[in-house]
């Protein structure tokens, strides 16, 4: 692995991309998703938001509901087998190439903002 991508501006990445932090408020299966995915309700203090998120392989529905996790949240609206998928949950792969997410250390306020 090495760093692929040019320099960017610090400053007007944090301008133009928005992450904050959100709880799971639910998860369910997507059966008519093409790719194995949840449909996460994502809940960021001032408002709750869909998301259709990849962590199938590391957990289970239950095993999300009351995590906190990390979402770009102005990427606009994707739709997905008819699924309005409206922030993405960030995430890594891990040394089996399953998507774990990633989240804060401790427990902050939903909304906070990632600077």
């Amino acid at each position: 692995m090495g760093i692929e991508e040019a320099d960017i501006d610090p400053e007007r990445f944090l301008e133009d991309v928005e992450m904050r932090i959100g709880t799971v408020r639910a998860a369910e299966p997507f059966p008519d998703a093409r790719k194995d995915v949840y449909e996460l309700e994502v809940d960021f203090g001032t408002e709750t938001r869909q998301s259709a998120a990849g962590l199938t392989d590391n957990y289970g529905p239950d095993e999300l509901v009351g995590r906190q996790v990390l979402a770009v949240v102005n990427l606009g609206t994707v739709n997905i087998a008819g699924f309005e998928s409206q922030c993405l949950v960030t995430g890594v792969d891990d040394a089996d190439g399953d998507v774990v997410h990633l989240q804060p250390e401790r427990e902050v306020p939903d909304g906070t903002r990632l600077y």
